[in-house]
């Protein structure tokens, strides 16, 4: 394989900043394609960051290849095969492991004719199996599809970085002790295999949309790569709605992310945002997936959820939005997936719709529930009904609440102003 030879103009980048972008979009296809081949998460794993070392070393000297991805598979495919060939016992357990694989998946799964686009959704489909805990499959999904570190998943999931890597290491151990297959699961299986997939993609972009941490908002990486993978899956299962459903979604909230922060990275909320922003090739594209997902059927989760998003992006302002049909909707959706997180968006939509007393007392009723505890939009929410009501010490209280919750920067920088303007003490930090 050729290689642009270093100071050759081939390209201006650093070898280390390349490995970087191309480690960034190629791991989850190379992790897929490697288990796909060896059987082995921990052996492909390894492999790859072997791989990825071997670049480090290599490319500042020999030069970044032309195509860098297939070089990082090449390098870690070998290195992989002489792992075999010096540990018998493990080439011995991998090729068990593959023959009873090609035994239990000789078929395309999905249907004739139908090819998979991407060998990470076989990964998707193995991380998300029902024989994993809930906790389990969003913990693999994002560790080994969108490549968080471990203590990014961590935080995503409000866990010490020591309680998710054992957590990590127990599903990797599960999946080798049920000899989970690594395959799409047949036409039969979809119906109780397909939301745990769907719900791993929502993860990633849900953690793309809003950080659980860090200096900014928004994780735009990820976010995109949650879409694409959704597009991937909407061509690969055209029937399942709420596939549309969950594309659409994540379309119509990701087309407002050029509006949702300022120039110095600051959190513009919905009722300030410049509309003109607005992604409107992103918008019309989800709007016409929302109508496939809610017909033919009684409406899933996903499906509710994109309807409401449709409301928001159609409306000219907040003042104009629909509020009695996204109440509406609300109804639906808790019914279909009742959680105080539903709740808590309700009687937001309730305070827009009746007034901030009717959505204060909503709120008040969610103060005993345990998952809202840790979740900062719920004191935010309240505090920002109670500022309303004129409650100002009230408010003040929930805001530092609120900011002493809140996982990025821009959000507690958010709250200290709504904290400063009401002249709430302890505003500002120290």
């Amino acid at each position: 394989m050729g290689v642009t030879p270093a100071g050759n103009g081939g390209t201006d980048e650093a070898p280390a900043a390349v490995v970087e972008a191309v480690f960034r979009e190629e791991r989850g296809r190379l992790l897929a394609a490697l288990v796909r081949r060896f059987g082995d998460l921990d052996l492909a794993e390894e492999v790859t960051s072997e791989a990825v070392e071997t670049a480090l070393a290599r490319w500042p000297v020999d030069g970044v290849p032309p195509r860098p991805g297939a070089w990082l598979m090449t390098t870690a495919r070998r290195r992989a095969v002489d792992r075999l060939r010096r540990d018998q016992a493990l080439a011995v357990r991998l090729a068990v492991l593959q023959a009873e694989a090609d035994r239990a998946d000789p078929a395309p799964a999905v249907g004739a004719g139908d090819e998979l686009p991407d060998e990470r959704l076989q990964l998707f489909f193995t991380c998300a199996h029902p024989a994993l805990a809930a906790e389990y499959r969003g913990a693999l999904t994002l560790r080994y599809l969108a490549g968080l570190t471990t203590p990014e998943v961590a935080r995503a999931f409000l866990v010490p970085t020591e309680t998710m890597a054992k957590r990590i290491t127990r599903a990797k151990k599960k999946i080798h002790e049920a000899r989970i297959p690594f395959r799409v699961p047949e036409a039969g299986e979809l119906p109780q295999r397909l939301p745990g997939v769907l719900q791993a993609v929502y993860s990633i972009f849900t953690e793309g949309y809003a950080a659980s941490g860090g200096p900014r908002l928004q994780r735009l990486d990820l976010a995109e790569e949650a879409v694409r993978l959704a597009r991937i899956l909407r061509r690969l299962l055209p029937a399942q709605r709420e596939v549309a459903g969950l594309l659409a979604l994540m379309l119509l909230v990701h087309a407002r992310r050029d509006a949702r922060t300022g120039p110095d990275d600051e959190l513009v909320l919905l009722d300030e945002q410049d509309r003109g922003r607005w992604d409107r090739r992103m918008i019309a594209e989800g709007l016409a997936l929302v109508p496939v997902a809610l017909t033919g059927g009684p409406p899933g989760p996903y499906g509710v959820q994109a309807a409401i998003a449709a409301l928001h992006v159609e409306a000219a302002d907040l003042a104009t939005t629909d509020w009695p049909q996204i109440v509406a909707l609300y109804d639906v959706l808790l019914a279909l997936a009742p959680s105080p997180v539903v709740a808590l968006n309700r009687a937001a939509a309730v305070a827009m719709r009746d007034g901030p007393e009717a959505g204060l007392a909503l709120l008040d009723e969610l103060a005993g529930e345990p998952l809202l505890r840790g979740h900062h939009p719920y004191p935010a929410a309240r505090a920002d009904l109670l500022h309303r009501l004129g409650r100002h010490a009230e408010a003040a209280e929930a805001y530092r609440e609120a900011l002493a919750l809140a996982g990025t920067e821009p959000e507690r920088a958010l709250l200290r102003r709504r904290l400063d303007a009401i002249g709430g003490p302890g505003a500002s930090p120290a």
